[in-house]
């Protein structure tokens, strides 16, 4: 029986070791998914924290209930380590670690190469490996291929001895409609028999597994889906500076435009991007292009828009506090949500963090609340705040000469906002259908 066989037969027997490389908001959901349709998985994180709280049964996932985490481990299905070497005794790995940008906007691949480099030692015949860390076209050719085939103590022939495919993570945290299980799966492969292998080992967990004819186009198929995103946000952002501009309300031309049921995609503008993909993809994408001699600009553009919504945001805000008499240095401001998006807690990237940042630097006494999140930092500008408890959070609304909704959570209460706030400013219209024309206290983006 050859390697690719004896594998596939392991697989569909679910009798397969699954290993996953990297055990946070990817990682996590999919070794549960593995684990809740019988496959035996492994979690492999260097974070020893994270893996104290799994092996108490405790979930530092929001996607994930603790309850699962402690059924799944009870069952023998999911357990979690530390140890790379345990990696010599799995079938099949997914490498699911994080793929941030250096300051300097280069990708950086550190986490790539570090698990790359620890899968090697243990790397044997009779493996499939998939990555789903995002990333930019040619790493899964020309990065994890070399260092799994020839690690120094034997070289495996891709297709016959090593399976290595990409398949692009796609989750949403927060969502229930559209979860790891359901979501449609890209899977590009070195070869037709490195495919067939990781379908088979993801069809046995998730729903709908969709080929494409390399790694190359699913890496870059992900790249477009966050790209698309990002280029249209920074439009209708650009959009809502125009309509300021031109006295015209941009909420309702976006209501208006969006009741053609044909041929336009509705967008909202807001405070800036958040979240580990759409700020940071689409710029993989145009540092892969600069090395080619090519200027991606539409990304460039977006990117230069999005970026400077925080600024925009504080601008509008100052403009608010003068047409009231009042300046910021030396007067309160509440911040209302600081997650990248609503009902998480989940802070990465989000322009919350810049918005606060800027107002402080123009004297602003600033306090945030967010139910999900009570501690945040800015990494560059070396500050840390806590959240209110929910129970101070309207009387610091009172008290505030502005509040500023960054992030719309449903748990905040928008018309007794708008009733106790002597300044609201709205980045994300959450207000819109609780004012009319005689509300003078809230402006909205």
């Amino acid at each position: 029986m050859t390697p690719k066989d004896d594998l596939i037969a392991k697989l569909k027997n679910k009798t397969a070791k699954i290993g996953i490389l990297g055990m946070g908001y990817v990682g996590m959901p999919l070794a549960v998914v593995f684990a809740e349709k019988g496959f035996n998985v492994l979690g492999i994180d260097p974070d020893k924290r994270k893996v104290d709280t799994f092996n108490k049964g405790i979930s530092y996932i929001q996607d994930v209930p603790s309850e699962t985490v402690a059924r799944l481990q009870k069952s023998g299905h999911l357990n979690m380590t530390a140890d790379f070497a345990d990696l010599a005794e799995m079938d099949a790995v997914s490498i699911c670690v994080p793929t941030p940008l250096r300051q300097t906007g280069d990708p950086d691949m550190s986490f790539i190469l570090s698990a790359t480099e620890e899968l090697a030692k243990y790397v044997h015949k009779g493996m499939v490996v998939v990555l789903e860390s995002t990333t930019y076209p040619g790493t899964t050719r020309e990065i994890l291929v070399p260092m799994l085939t020839n690690n120094g103590k034997q070289t495996l022939v891709v297709g016959e001895d090593i399976f290595i495919c990409f398949s692009p993570e796609r989750v949403d945290p927060g969502r229930e409609d559209w979860t790891t299980y359901n979501t449609p799966k890209v899977m590009g492969g070195m070869t037709k028999d490195c495919v067939e292998v990781a379908t088979t080992w993801y069809a046995g967990a998730l729903e709908t597994i969709v080929q494409v004819s390399s790694p190359e186009a699913a890496e870059m198929a992900k790249l477009l889906e966050n790209t698309f995103r990002m280029i249209n946000i920074g439009m209708v952002n650009e959009l809502a500076m125009m309509c300021e501009r031109l006295g015209v309300d941009v909420w309702e031309v976006i209501d208006a435009a969006a009741s053609k049921p044909f041929g336009f995609m509705k967008f909202t503008p807001g405070p800036g991007l958040g979240g580990h993909c759409i700020p940071i993809d689409p710029l993989y994408l145009s540092w892969k292009m600069k090395a080619l001699n090519y200027s991606a600009k539409f990304i460039e553009l977006a990117s230069e828009i999005n970026t400077n919504m925080p600024r925009y945001v504080v601008s509008r805000i100052l403009e608010g506090m003068n047409d009231r008499g009042k300046t910021l240095k030396g007067n309160k401001v509440l911040v209302l949500g600081v997650a990248y998006k609503p009902d998480i807690d989940d802070v990465r990237e989000s322009p919350a963090l810049d918005v606060i940042a800027l107002l402080q630097k123009k004297g602003a006494l600033v306090e945030y609340h967010d139910p999900y999140i009570s501690n945040i930092h800015h990494e560059h500008e070396h500050w840390k705040l806590s959240s209110l408890p929910d129970d101070k959070m309207m009387d610091a609304v009172r008290k505030a000469d502005v509040v500023v909704l960054v992030t719309n959570h449903k748990a905040y209460n928008y018309p007794d906002l708008i009733k106790n706030a002597s300044f609201l400013f709205d980045t994300r219209n959450a207000t819109g259908p609780y004012v009319n024309d005689s509300t003078t206290n809230v402006v909205r983006l």
